[in-house]
């Protein structure tokens, strides 16, 4: 497969392995009635490098769907939302990763270099049969294709939408009026992708327009020729289907096998009717709106997206601030779309370039329309996060506008997070300042590549769990030293596993013990697993 080279890429290839493992500090829940449980859903401030990293112990292999909006490198200096990789915090970040050779970078190299590791977590967060979707346009995007290719795989390319985002202007173009953008749709894993369908609209419904005796489990049908123009050899698919003594045979062949005809005339699937003016049969099988098990036909997605514009999404948002607060929000509708065809109803998203909030607000409506349960993951690392996109989601969530353009609140609830600190200081140690849940669950998480319950996280015991027959314990106090030694084995390590790793601080154990009861012994904190 070509794979794409670049200047500092050598330096970032790896780079999401040594991003530091920052913990999340909530700042508030919003909307929370007292005693109710935190919905999921999260606002985060801070570098979406680092935040994509502390979501992996909680994450990792559990993300449905990845929307991403990222900067287009166009050199436009002058939006809200700084769309170039000349951003003060990227040229610092370039400055410590690619070192001196940032200085000489071209716009394409550095926008590389700020793509690639990022890419690289989010594929981390993506579950084996979710999907991600990223908007670009045509500066960037033959070298966003080949490094999509190089993370996701090009056997997993499931398409390449083409989004026509306005209806007109232009007169400003010297040459050629650029009306499109792009979203790349890309797999974790194609051969476990499901069917890829939007629900039936009136475009859909109104072919539906006979009942039989099934409507009350099958809802309406419509008529589809069961013969069928292919040019395929398919020698099974040539024979008579006999209808009142009469033998009706296809012009090159049927699309069902005999067995599946015979079960539909059985089941009075098919409609059969002679046409006296053209002297020949008619043979129609029933296409119900409703599968057997009671889901509905969807309707096919189309690679060319028409009818939601840039113009939408700047006329939503003044109307949700009353005056413009960003440059080219993206539609929600566009956003409702893409979520409707690629979600279900219990689906986690993610946005790690979050901007104005748009893919919150898509989620928000679609749980409203469905009843769904879908949860949002807002990254945003500009200072507006909770002045426009914490906000957004806010007003989202309890309603806005007034008289004919009152839009009705749609319910939810947040936490607003910014970044904490490292989890380790800056000679590899553990930063004691951090809580001792969050140091849990990091630990349980490098050693399991699985989430610890907060229950887990809280207990004051030694034993953070049993996965597999490994019992895993972080033996750790912050004013003290620790020693696993005979006393503490007989006290605190009751739980009975085929192997035991332990984290301590020394090691008093002698080496056949160890050896005859398969207990690996690991020095905090050096031994914890850097991922």
């Amino acid at each position: 497969m070509p794979t794409l080279h670049w200047i500092g890429k050598e330096k970032v290839i790896n780079h999401h392995q040594e991003v530091p493992y920052k913990v999340l500090d909530k700042k508030y829940d919003y909307n929370l009635e007292e005693g109710e449980a935190p919905s999921g859903n999260k606002i985060i401030h801070g570098d979406n490098l680092e935040a994509l990293k502390s979501l992996l112990p909680e994450y990792e292999g559990k993300v449905n769907c990845i929307y991403i909006d990222p900067p287009y490198n166009t050199g436009n200096e002058n939006w809200v939302y700084n769309d170039n990789v000349n951003h003060p915090k990227i040229k610092k970040w370039l400055g410590e990763v690619v070192g001196k050779e940032g200085e000489d970078l071209s716009r394409h190299d550095k926008w590389l270099c700020m793509m690639y590791p990022r890419l690289k977590l989010l594929h981390k967060l993506l579950s084996q049969n979710g999907v991600i979707l990223v908007s670009i346009d045509e500066f960037e995007h033959d070298y966003l294709h080949l490094i999509m290719d190089e993370v996701f795989g090009r056997s997993n390319r499931v398409e390449t939408f083409v989004w026509k985002k306005t209806y007109g202007g232009g007169a400003k173009s010297k040459h050629i009026v650029n009306l499109h953008e792009y979203i790349l749709f890309y797999s974790k894993d194609i051969s476990t992708l499901e069917k890829i369908e939007l629900p039936p609209d009136d475009s859909v419904l109104k072919y539906y327009k006979y009942k039989d005796e099934k409507f009350q489990d099958r809802g309406p049908y419509r008529l589809q020729p069961l013969a069928t123009t292919s040019m395929d050899d398919r020698p099974n698919l040539k024979y008579p289907i006999v209808y009142d003594g009469n033998e009706i045979w296809p012009n090159k062949q049927w699309q069902w096998s005999k067995d599946r005809v015979e079960l539909a005339l059985k089941e009075n699937e098919l409609s059969i009717e002679w046409n006296e003016k053209k002297k020949s049969w008619t043979v129609n099988y029933k296409q119900y709106l409703k599968s057997k098990e009671g889901d509905l036909r969807g309707k096919k997605v189309y690679s060319l997206i028409e009818g939601f514009y840039t113009q939408l999404g700047t006329n939503r948002l003044t109307s949700l601030f009353g005056r413009k607060v960003f440059n080219f929000p993206k539609p929600v509708e566009l956003l409702e779309y893409l979520l409707q065809a690629t979600t279900k109803k219990d689906s986690i998203v993610l946005d790690s370039f979050a901007g104005s909030g748009t893919t919150a607000h898509a989620v928000l409506k679609l749980n409203q329309q469905d009843g769904g349960n879908r949860k949002f993951i807002l990254v945003e690392m500009e200072d507006y996060a909770e002045s426009i996109t914490a906000e957004r989601v806010k007003r989202v969530i309890q309603g806005y506008g007034e008289g004919s353009k009152a839009e009705v609140g749609t319910g939810g609830n947040f936490s607003y997070y910014s970044l904490g600190e490292a989890l380790f200081d800056e000679d590899h140690n553990l930063n004691e300042r951090i809580p001792l849940s969050q140091i849990r669950k990091y630990i349980w998480y490098s050693e399991t590549r699985s989430s610890l319950s907060e229950e887990k996280a809280e207990d004051t015991s030694y034993l953070l769990g049993k996965q597999e027959d490994t019992a895993y314990y972080f033996i750790y106090e912050k004013d003290r030293l620790t020693t696993l030694d005979f006393e503490t084995l007989s006290e605190h390590i009751t739980e009975r596993a085929d192997q035991y790793i332990i984290y301590a601080d020394n090691c008093l154990l002698p080496q056949e013990l160890m050896t005859k009861h398969q207990i690996v012994f690991k020095k905090i904190p050096r031994d914890i697993t850097r991922f």
